[in-house]
């Protein structure tokens, strides 16, 4: 505001001084002062965010962040966590399929303790299959080993092949897996499989078309994660992270230049989604998952992460275009109103004109077609789809 009175005064001044008349030098300031009006500068870029933001809010994508649109354009690597982002993060018991009641009812009263995924499946199991799981006492958990419980004097415990006394095997066929002992018995292995994200391969695909590179990190097994990047054309991936090792792997590409974009759903996961450039969770994450993600994707479909960094990259454009209208018209338009050629009616209408083009190029966004996805349903209706491993965590 200060600037267009600085420009409007010396016109007046510089007219009264060339011997026009006091009304003719102050229509010509009042001209430039309203043809001077920032309104279409001003509008740049708020009317892009605003098309934006609607058009993946209609495509289930909604952003918390309005820096994040900016942050979208610029993503030149995109780093996947394993189970719950690239798989649908429902796994199922697939082995053994016969087991004795009683162990099975004991595995399950020691599994409902844990919001552990593949424990969670354990209690699905068990009461698909009309098992009442049993009351244990003295339950207690061990990180990065799993849970131990008394049952009738006798310690059992759930979690790695490890923490249950069992070798590992010497063909690892990629599962999600882990064991249950009773002391005194032989240990018990569960063997768990996840359905990828049904566009998982075909959105990986078409970001690593784009020239970004795709990486994924997981703290599964090698096996584990080998054959879920196998199945998604991933060829940089890291096994056995844990969250320290996310949130270095992350810090190391932001500190070589990169620009992260990290997608993620676990508790184990929120660091490096907060240490990335930018970061998405789906809805179905963690609550913590998705406080420290910038962007929240609904349903199962993974395209979101493409659509939203394209939606990203057209409002960056959409926005540099407004301004590079807004500037140009006042190239234009402020020397008209100089030299006096421009009436104040004629310079409110040049000026409405000006904010009215910057709006309707914003509005050109608004022209991309909602893809498919947005309509796909929600998690847990996951149809037919091929099926992966689940992970541990």
């Amino acid at each position: 505001v200060t600037g267009v009175q600085t420009c409007a005064l010396p016109i007046f001044i510089g007219w009264l001084l060339l011997g026009a008349g006091w009304h003719s030098a102050l229509m010509t300031a009042i001209a430039v002062l309203i043809i001077t009006c920032p309104c279409a500068l001003g509008l740049a870029v708020p009317a892009v965010q605003v098309v934006a933001s609607g058009k993946l809010f209609r495509a289930g994508i909604m952003i918390k962040d309005g820096a994040a649109l900016e942050k979208l354009s610029g993503v030149d690597t995109v780093i996947f966590d394993k189970t719950g982002t690239l798989t649908q993060g429902a796994p199922e018991l697939v082995s053994p399929k016969l087991l004795p009641a009683d162990t099975l009812a004991l595995a399950a009263g020691l599994a409902q303790a844990s919001l552990h995924p593949l424990s969670r499946a354990l209690v699905r199991h068990a009461t698909t299959c009309g098992i009442t799981a049993s009351t244990l006492d003295d339950v207690a958990e061990h990180p990065g080993a799993g849970l131990s419980a008394r049952w009738k004097g006798r310690e059992v415990r759930l979690g790695s092949r490890a923490w249950c006394g069992l070798a590992e095997a010497p063909h690892d066929e990629g599962l999600l897996e882990f064991s249950f002992k009773v002391e005194g018995q032989q240990p018990v292995l569960f063997a768990f499989q996840d359905a990828l994200r049904a566009d998982a391969a075909e959105t990986v695909a078409s970001l690593q078309a784009a020239g970004l590179d795709v990486h994924m990190l997981s703290g599964d097994r090698e096996a584990a994660v080998r054959r879920v990047a196998q199945a998604t054309g991933i060829t940089h991936v890291m096994a056995r992270a844990t969250p320290q090792a996310k949130l270095a792997f992350v810090e190391a590409l932001g500190a070589a230049g990169k620009k992260v974009l990290m997608v993620g759903d676990g508790i184990n996961d929120a660091p490096a989604l907060a240490a990335g450039y930018t970061s998405m969770a789906p809805s179905s994450a963690s609550d913590i998952g998705r406080t420290a993600a910038e962007t929240v994707f609904m349903g199962h479909s993974l395209a979101a992460v493409a659509f939203a960094r394209d939606i990203g990259r057209r409002s960056q454009r959409l926005a540099r275009e407004n301004f590079a209208l807004a500037i140009g018209y006042n190239v234009l338009a402020v020397p008209i109103a100089m030299a006096g050629l421009a009436s104040p009616l004629i310079a409110a209408v040049a000026m409405s004109t000006s904010s009215i083009i910057v709006i309707a190029n914003a509005l050109r966004l608004g022209l991309v077609k909602v893809p498919s996805f947005a309509q796909a349903p929600a998690m847990g209706d996951t149809g037919a789809t091929p099926q992966i491993e689940r992970k541990a965590a």
